[in-house]
């Protein structure tokens, strides 16, 4: 993969995903816009969660969450997120084949920063490479959550 310009910010992207192909789909989105941020790839929200809490996803990060998943669904996956003290300021992108008006209303009630479903974008995840690129080269995103000690 290409080197990060020294200027752009060094975001991680976790992705949670189960869907070989949907992963490889980000992947290669990632490589062809030649964005160089880490990758790390959970398959379901029991991985994510064990990433998360082990220190092995670095912040700042952003996490693109599939809901349909086996051991930990993607909603349960953003309920425990935010009842946790050290993870609940993370940044969450559902990107989902669901289009049911209750997933989507249930992920924006535990506030994701977006709802995006996959048969909108098919097999071309370019769109979403970009979107995401441009997202965290205008915000802020935390280093870590202000008055909150790591727990050991």
């Amino acid at each position: 993969m290409p080197e990060t310009p020294p200027d752009a910010k060094v975001v991680t992207l976790l992705l949670v995903e189960d869907d070989d192909v949907d992963a490889m789909g980000v992947e290669r989105a990632l490589k062809k816009r030649r964005i160089a941020n880490p990758l790390i790839r959970a398959r379901d929200g029991i991985e994510a969660l064990e990433f998360l809490r082990g220190d092995k996803v670095e912040r700042p990060f952003l996490i693109l969450l599939d809901l349909n998943m086996p051991r930990m669904g993607g909603l349960e996956f953003i309920r425990t997120l935010r009842a946790d003290p050290d993870l609940s300021d993370a940044v969450v992108f559902v990107l989902t084949t669901s289009k049911s008006d209750e997933d989507m209303a249930a992920a924006y009630r535990a506030h994701v920063a977006g709802y995006i479903v996959k048969s909108e974008i098919g097999n071309c995840f370019n769109d979403l490479v970009e979107l995401l690129d441009a997202y965290w080269q205008v915000v802020e995103l935390p280093a870590r959550l202000a008055g909150v000690q790591r727990r050991v």
